[in-house]
């Protein structure tokens, strides 16, 4: 679907496929996207969401969790291992096992239902940004394409992580959001710099946001990689290779606190 608005500019519409099962919510996902000048299609369940999006190549996927035929983590899984896309999941619980889940499957950001729809066109502009950001040139990155601290090592041409020499298989956001705190090791920065940096959103409302990818962090690279200022925020510890392994911090339960 498309409005006269999209067909007067030069580039070309962005391609968003919406994958939820209850029709009064796509209906108003598709109006609200539409409406921006968006190309939108929509499927139902997971395996008609799987084949949607392996035929329209979408820019972004809005995902529910609960679907019928394959729930939303096993659509995220199967469209993730095609070929990468940013995915914004949707879940009716609020609950941060189900998000961190989420996270590990590919998904970059989430939602709880009943949301703003102004709040969900603002997270996917956020993300579309993120996503074209690392996806451009930059002079300072291919200057400094390795960045290594301690037993971390950052590709940044290549977006790789490999910890003590083991690889991290990290979504996008939690690559991005390691390069940030790395980028200025030692320094605290606020949820709120951290929102602003890496989710490029200009409000508060997301920091539970930022506990659960650093969480998502500490289960793939070890609890003692990212401090905790209660309060203000995180930084990033600067490891080393005495440094207590991803193994090891996976089996401590100080390894789940943000």
């Amino acid at each position: 679907m498309s409005t006269p608005e999209t067909s007067r500019s030069s580039a070309p519409p962005v391609r968003v496929v919406v994958i939820e099962d209850e029709p009064t919510i796509t209906q108003a996902i598709a109006d609200r996207l539409t409406a921006e000048g968006w190309d939108v299609s929509t499927a139902p369940d997971g395996p008609t969401g799987v084949r949607t999006v392996a035929e329209v190549r979408p820019d972004v996927v809005v995902l529910d969790v609960m679907l019928p035929g394959y729930d939303g983590l096993e659509v995220c899984r199967r469209i993730q291992a095609d070929e990468p896309v940013p995915v914004l999941m949707l879940t009716a619980r609020d609950d941060e096992t189900d998000m961190l889940v989420g996270l590990g499957v590919g998904a970059d950001d989430y939602m709880t239902k009943p949301f703003s729809m102004r709040e969900l066109v603002a997270r996917l502009k956020a993300l579309l940004r993120r996503v074209r950001r690392a996806a451009a040139p930059d002079a300072a990155r291919e200057s400094q394409t390795m960045l290594e601290l301690g037993d971390l090592v950052i590709d940044r041409a290549g977006r790789r992580v490999t910890r003590g020499g083991d690889p991290a298989h990290l979504t996008p956001t939690e690559f991005d959001l390691l390069l940030c705190l790395a980028s200025t090791p030692g320094t605290v920065l606020t949820r709120e710099q951290l929102l602003a940096d890496v989710w490029d959103w200009v409000d508060a409302t997301g920091t539970r946001t930022v506990d659960s990818h650093v969480k998502a962090l500490r289960r793939k690279l070890g609890s003692d990689l990212v401090r905790t200022v209660h309060g203000v925020g995180y930084a990033l510890e600067l490891p080393g290779p005495d440094s207590e392994a991803p193994e090891a911090a996976e089996a401590d339960p100080a390894a789940d606190r943000a």
